[in-house]
C-alpha cells in the first residue's frame, strides 16, 4: 500500500438511509474529493446526487474505474459481489457490517484485498464509539460480560435476522475485548413481526472461561445499548447510546466488616460522531499503508460467531 498525499477519490454504492451519511460525510472532508454515488433505485440516486452535487453513475463498474476507495452500503446479500468487483479494480473498502452472508464469501475478499495490499475495512460502528475507546485502559482480564442492545421495530434491516443487524455489533466488540476463541454456544430467539428471529439471547463460552450473555431485541419499546463487564475486583458498564462509562472498583479497607470500600466513578463522554471517526480511520489506514482498526478478519469472526448463533438457534 502506496503512502497517498493528494486528495482521496471517494464513492459510495448505495445511499439508502445510511449509506446517505457515508456520502455526506465524504463530501464534508476537505481531503476527499466524492467522485459519485450508485443506487440501484434510480430515483434515490438522483436525489443524492442532486443533494450533494456529485454524479449518480449508472453502474458500480463505472464508479470503480473512477475512486481509490469506497463505501458499499447496500443490502448484505450483495456485500460479497459489490466488494469483490472494487477490490479487484484496485479500490479500498469500506463496507457495511455483517461483512458477507458467508464464510467462504468473507475468506475471498479478505484474500483479494490482501494479494492487492489494499484496506479492507467492517462497519462496526460501535468499535469508535467514545465509550468503548475510553475502556482500553481500564480493562484487565473480564470474566462474565452482560450486553443488552434494544431498539424499536424499523422495516430497514430486516433482510437479515437480529443476530446479524443488532447483535453482531456486541459479538464483534465482545472478541475484540476477551480476545479467546469460542468453545461453545447456547441461542434461543423467536420471530415477531418478520419472518426472521427478531429477538434472540446468546451465552457464548470461551476457552479462557469468559462467559458472555448477549440479548438483542428489534421489537422493543424503547432503544437501549448497555454492555457490562465483570472483572476481578472491578464491574464497568458501558453505554453506548449515551456514551458514558461507570467503573466500580475495589478500594482500601472496609466499609463494614466483611465489606470492602467501593470507589465509584462515572464519566460522560460528550457528543461525538463515529460514522465521521470510522470513515477517517479508514482514509487513515490507506493513506499511511496501515491495517484498519476493524479488519476483514475481524468482521469474518464476528460473522463466524453469528452464523454459529443462528446454527444454535435451529437455523441452517
Amino acid at each position: 500500500m502506496s503512502r497517498m498525499s493528494r486528495k482521496v477519490r471517494c464513492g459510495v454504492v448505495g445511499v439508502g438511509y445510511l449509506g446517505k451519511f457515508h456520502a455526506e460525510k465524504y463530501a464534508a472532508m476537505p481531503d476527499v474529493e466524492l467522485v459519485g454515488i450508485m443506487d440501484n433505485d434510480r430515483k434515490r440516486g438522483e436525489e443524492i446526487s442532486s443533494l450533494l452535487s456529485v454524479k449518480a453513475f449508472d453502474n458500480h463498474h463505472q464508479l470503480a474505474e473512477k475512486v481509490d476507495a469506497v463505501s458499499v452500503v447496500v443490502p448484505t446479500q450483495f456485500h460479497h459481489a459489490i466488494a469483490r468487483d472494487f477490490l479487484s479494480a484496485g479500490v479500498h473498502v469500506l463496507i457495511e457490517k455483517p461483512i458477507t452472508s458467508t464464510i467462504a464469501e468473507a475468506d475471498e475478499l479478505i484474500s483479494i484485498a490482501d494479494e492487492k495490499k489494499l484496506v479492507l475495512q467492517v462497519g462496526h460502528l460501535e468499535r469508535f464509539n467514545p465509550a468503548l475507546l475510553e475502556l482500553d485502559s481500564i480493562l484487565s482480564e473480564p470474566l462474565f460480560i452482560e450486553s443488552v442492545r434494544i431498539s424499536p421495530f424499523k422495516p430497514r434491516g430486516t433482510d437479515v435476522n437480529v443476530v446479524l443487524d443488532l447483535m453482531i455489533h456486541d459479538i464483534e466488540i465482545i472478541q475484540h475485548i476477551v480476545k479467546s476463541p469460542v468453545e461453545k454456544i447456547e441461542a434461543i430467539g423467536a420471530p415477531v413481526f418478520t419472518g426472521e428471529e427478531d429477538i434472540a439471547n446468546a451465552r457464548i463460552l470461551f476457552r479462557n472461561g469468559c462467559v458472555a450473555n448477549v440479548t438483542a431485541s428489534r421489537i422493543s419499546l424503547k432503544s437501549e445499548r448497555k454492555m457490562r463487564i465483570f472483572q476481578r475486583d472491578s464491574y464497568i458498564t458501558l453505554d453506548f447510546q449515551n456514551r458514558k462509562i461507570l467503573v466500580a472498583q475495589k478500594g482500601k479497607g472496609e466499609m463494614f466488616p466483611g465489606v470492602p470500600n467501593v470507589r465509584v466513578d462515572e464519566k460522560s463522554l460528550g457528543e461525538a460522531d463515529s460514522l465521521r471517526n470510522e470513515i477517517e480511520s479508514f482514509l487513515h489506514a490507506l493513506r499511511n499503508g496501515e491495517k484498519p482498526l476493524v479488519s476483514g478478519t475481524d468482521g469474518r469472526m464476528a460473522l463466524e460467531t453469528a452464523l454459529k448463533i443462528n446454527a444454535a438457534l435451529g437455523r441452517r
